[in-house]
């Protein structure tokens, strides 16, 4: 009686429920897309502001679904695009690169986000006048880095 009156307490604590959730067995891949996408997004977000690489790789891998890293990728590329200044560009330069040499990322993950952002440039570039520029040099800084293959590379659309 005295654990399920524990398990009630904890399950009704919003914080506390989804710990017991992780713990119980329903994270990682068992969690929604769209919660997943948001966490990622709030990943990068925290990222940008603090800079702290090894938190966001620490967070990355606590939502433990190496199957969706393309996402962070994709996200990130995007968070380039959109943004005006030099930092965004670099620090994500940067996260990349960290979580390449790390292995967080995997080859098979990083192209998977480059991918659908190739697909979907032009209507990124819709909002984002300069989106194909920016990808292109991108691109070629992620290459120089060894982040991405040649082929990889050469599938970047230009204008």
């Amino acid at each position: 009686r005295a654990a399920l009156d524990r398990a009630t307490v904890l399950l009704s604590m919003t914080k506390g429920g989804k710990r017991i959730d992780n713990v119980w067995g329903s994270g990682g891949g068992q969690q929604p897309v769209k919660h997943l996408a948001k966490e990622i997004d709030m990943l990068l977000k925290e990222y940008l502001l603090s800079g702290d690489v090894l938190e966001a790789e620490r967070c990355l891998q606590e939502l433990e679904v190496p199957h969706f890293h393309h996402e962070l990728v994709y996200e990130a590329v995007v968070m380039v695009l959109e943004s005006t200044g030099e930092k965004t560009f670099k620090m994500i330069l940067d996260l990349l690169k960290s979580l390449w040499t790390s292995s967080v990322i995997t080859m098979d993950q990083m192209k998977r986000g480059y991918e659908r952002v190739y697909c979907e440039i032009p209507d990124i570039n819709l909002d984002v006048p300069h989106s194909y520029s920016v990808l292109e040099r991108f691109v070629e800084e992620c290459f120089q880095a060894g982040m991405i293959s040649k082929t990889l590379r050469d599938l970047c659309p230009s204008r």
